[in-house]
Parts: C-alpha cells; structure tokens; sequence
C-alpha cells in the first residue's frame, strides 16, 4: 500500500477562490509538495513542520500557491514540507533529470504510506510545474488524483467583468513566453498567459496588428492591476500577467 498524490488547484489568487475539495486534501493530507524556482535549491528537500530554516522559509514566503492555500486553510502551515526545484529554464535534458528527482523524492514518501499534495496556482492541467511530477508517478503505478482550481484567465476575466467567449467564438489559450505572432491571427478570443517577460514583444505585436486587448496582473492578489487597453500595459510586468485579446468585430453587429 502507498500514498497518494494529489495535484491540487489553488486558484487565482485569493484564498476565497479555493474549493472545498482542495482546502479538505491539504487538510487530511501527511505532506505539502511545495514548487520552488529559486535557483538556489538544486535538489529535493524534506522539513518537518515547526523545523523551518531560514533558507526554507524564505521559499514559502515566495510560494504564492502556499500562501492562497495558508489563507484558506491554516493547517497548512501544520504540516510536513517538500521542496521541489523547478527552475524555469527552457533545456530539456537538464529539466527532465531535475522533474525525475523531483518525482523520486515524492515517490519515496508514498512508499512510505504518505498522502502527498502538490500545491499549483490555477488549475493544475493549465501550463502546471505539478503536471510533470504526477505523470512520472502516474507511469509508475501511484495512485494520482487531480483536484481543479479556477483558471486565471477565467477569474481574470470574471475580474473585468466580460465574457471571455459567446456564441460560435473560439477560445485560444496561449504561454506568450513562445513565439505568438501567427496565434494572433487566430479567430475568437486569445488569452496570452504568463507574458511578463514578453511584455514588449507582445505590445509590439498588438500594435502591428491594430489589435486591442486588456490585462490582469496578479489576478486576485493584493498587488492587482488591471489595465483596460493595450495603450495602458506597461513594458515590463509581472510573471502573472495575464491578456485577454478579442477578435475584432465587423459590420457593427454584436458577434
């Protein structure tokens, strides 16, 4: 018998935003798989609760998908820690290596009969860290669960208050850190997430194509901006900046 892992959603941002079924697994659950970028930690690391180091402690604070889950649910501040590295890097030879330790670490925690929750911003089936540990414990005959959070660009544009699609209109969702400028082209309403580093070239882009479009950054978080038109995006913003583009209307009919 072992453990289970569960991928669990946090949402976009705000701690009321959780669902239940996510707040009750980090609640029942023996071990918190925490995601840390921070180049500064190259291998897996295991903290018991209430044994933080500095250096640890740091990486939650940074965690943004640990502090939703802590604002929802305190216990999960009780709980047994693992660290994982997912740097974000493009070289997929070293990041393979780097997901295998990850999911070996976890795996050896459910042998040990330990319920493992890794906590992801959004939904975890969207562009998710999470996804490249459960389908290696997957393939290896664990038992995995995914719980869903809400999308971003769903809560961002519930944000704006605007439907993101009606109708027969099409819904292209697209990581704007990669090549976009033919997905621009594409019909309906194009949602470019996690643009920051672009921001520019994405501007740029919209600007060629006499095409306008909104944006959310750090939907749901304290630190949330919203601007109204692409004249209004700044040249550099946040990882969790979000667009939303629609597709041009003709003929002065309501599409």
């Amino acid at each position: 018998m072992s453990g289970i892992f569960t991928g669990a959603g946090v949402g976009p941002g705000d701690p009321e935003l959780m669902t239940l079924k996510a707040v009750r697994a980090i609640e029942e659950c023996s071990v918190i798989a925490i995601p840390v970028s921070d180049s500064t930690l190259v291998a897996p690391v295991y903290e018991q609760a209430g044994s933080e180091d500095g250096r640890n402690a740091a990486y939650l604070e940074r965690c943004v998908a640990y502090q939703i889950a802590a604002g929802a649910s305190p216990e999960t501040t009780e709980k047994d820690r693992i660290y994982l590295p997912m740097p974000m890097i493009k070289e997929k030879e070293r990041l393979k290596a780097i997901h295998d330790q990850d999911a070996a670490a976890v795996a050896k925690l459910l042998d040990e009969d330990k319920n493992v929750v890794f906590l992801t911003l959004g939904d975890p089936t969207v562009y998710s860290t999470c996804m490249y540990v459960h389908k290696r414990l997957k393939r290896a005959g664990y038992t995995t669960q995914i719980i869903p959070g809400i999308p971003s660009f769903c809560a961002a544009a519930a944000r704006m208050d605007i439907p993101l699609v009606e109708n027969r209109q099409e819904l292209h969702v697209l990581p704007a850190s990669y090549d976009i400028e033919e997905s621009l082209n594409l019909p309906g309403t194009k949602v470019l997430m996690k643009a920051g580093r672009k921001m520019g070239e994405v501007k740029r882009l919209l600007g060629e194509k006499e095409i306008d479009a909104v944006m959310v950054e750090n939907c749901g978080m304290k630190n949330e901006k919203i601007y109204s038109g692409a004249q209004e995006i700044p040249e550099q913003a946040g990882y969790y900046s979000l667009l939303v583009v629609k597709e041009k209307q003709t003929g002065g009919r309501e599409r």
